[in-house]
């Protein structure tokens, strides 16, 4: 099948690294793997993060006339080039898709969604225009699906009896991770050669965008955590950078004097290996919707801290692959860290279970073949209408 693929918030190519940049490339990649034909539609960006009526307006109206040009510009094409379904990944309230429902209606083609979501709150509020106009693209959809289990409850409200629902594990590119963790041994002593640290003590990683908000306040709770554990024997490691990372590295300075290194951002091979010469993965998880850095970290045999909030619990099995003390709880975080720091056997068990999870529920084959079974059952169904 031919699908004509659009993200509002972020398109795949865009250069700034994230995991919904990440996520709207691994639903490309499931489906080139399906053995469909995968085209970036347009890079229009429909978000609005301030919440601003008038802003919204614009774009809604932009988005209308874009949505008339691109419908042409397909219709214009041979019957076997255009699209045959179109698929929009990430739409919500801040970034509604004013594109998609308008062209798969004007071309006859089934309209697909993943990972959208609806808050009622925000009926009434600065994004109303947003939340309106996501709402009634999610209503118009063939096929809807979902990655997070929090998503569906509002969701459903909204979707008529002719669309299908497909819930689908969040996945991953198993394969950089698993391989470097076969080469765990040698990173790792690279690791502690070049940073100066002792070659068995254990090491903890942190993954996560230096930006304001919930990633600040992950952040913050795991420096507070920390700060708590002193006295065991530990360093860790943390990934990432952005506008807050000043704040943040002195937080953790402060929080445990010289046990932290901060490797800044890395790139996909760079990042495979960090996973695989550490211990642990530790990430308070602040409003995650689940965390891509929580599935890479597994595929690459590490066990999880993490906390047990939103869609987390769908990814990181508590007591299997690692623990998940309760959402905000720094005490029940540092003792879980505790935990995991004093039994090796322990550690080695979630690893194992980690990685083989990975392999077996979340990897990028395994969604391939859901998304292709979807695509294909909608697109009977839709063809008999």
């Amino acid at each position: 099948m031919r699908v004509a693929f659009y993200a509002p918030m972020k398109p795949p190519d865009h250069p700034v690294p994230s995991g919904d940049r990440q996520l709207a490339r691994l639903f490309q990649r499931a489906l080139t793997e399906g053995g469909h034909q995968c085209e970036i539609a347009c890079h229009f960006v429909s978000r609005d993060g301030k919440g601003d009526p008038a802003r919204q307006a614009r774009l809604r109206d932009v988005g209308g006339k874009l949505a008339n040009r691109l419908a042409q510009r397909f219709l214009a094409r041979p019957a076997a080039t255009r699209p045959e379904a179109w698929f929009t990944y990430h739409l919500y309230h801040k970034a509604p898709d004013w594109l998609g429902p308008p062209i798969a209606a004007a071309m006859g083609i089934p309209y697909f969604i993943a990972e959208a979501s609806t808050a009622p709150k925000r009926a009434g509020g600065p994004w109303d225009i947003g939340f309106t106009g996501a709402n009634q693209a999610i209503a118009q959809a063939d096929g809807i699906f979902t990655v997070n289990s929090d998503d569906w409850g509002c969701l459903e409200a909204l979707i008529e009896s002719k669309t299908y629902h497909k819930r689908l594990f969040p996945f991953v590119d198993a394969a950089p991770f698993t391989a470097a963790a076969a080469r765990r041994r040698n990173i790792r002593a690279g690791y502690a050669d070049q940073f100066g640290w002792p070659a068995e003590a254990p090491l903890l990683l942190a993954v996560g965008m230096m930006r304001d908000g919930a990633k600040r306040q992950s952040y913050h709770l795991l420096a507070t955590a920390l700060s708590k554990l002193i006295d065991q024997d530990w360093r860790l490691v943390v990934v990432g950078d952005g506008p807050c990372r000043d704040e943040i590295t002195q937080e953790l300075e402060i929080a445990a004097p010289g046990r932290t290194t901060f490797l800044g951002e890395l790139d996909e091979p760079q990042l495979a290996d960090a996973y695989a010469a550490c211990d642990m993965l530790v990430w308070p998880a602040v409003d995650e919707a689940f965390g891509m850095a929580l599935l890479e970290a597994q595929a690459a045999g590490l066990p999880i801290i993490a906390g047990k909030q939103r869609g987390v619990p769908d990814i990181v099995s508590s007591g299997v692959t690692g623990l998940l003390p309760p959402a905000n709880d720094t005490e029940a975080f540092a003792d879980a860290v505790r935990r995991l720091l004093g039994d090796d056997e322990l550690r080695q068990r979630f690893s194992r279970a980690a990685a083989s999870r990975v392999a077996e529920q979340y990897d990028v084959p395994k969604a391939a073949a859901e998304i292709n079974r979807t695509l294909q059952t909608v697109g009977m169904a839709f063809s008999k209408r």
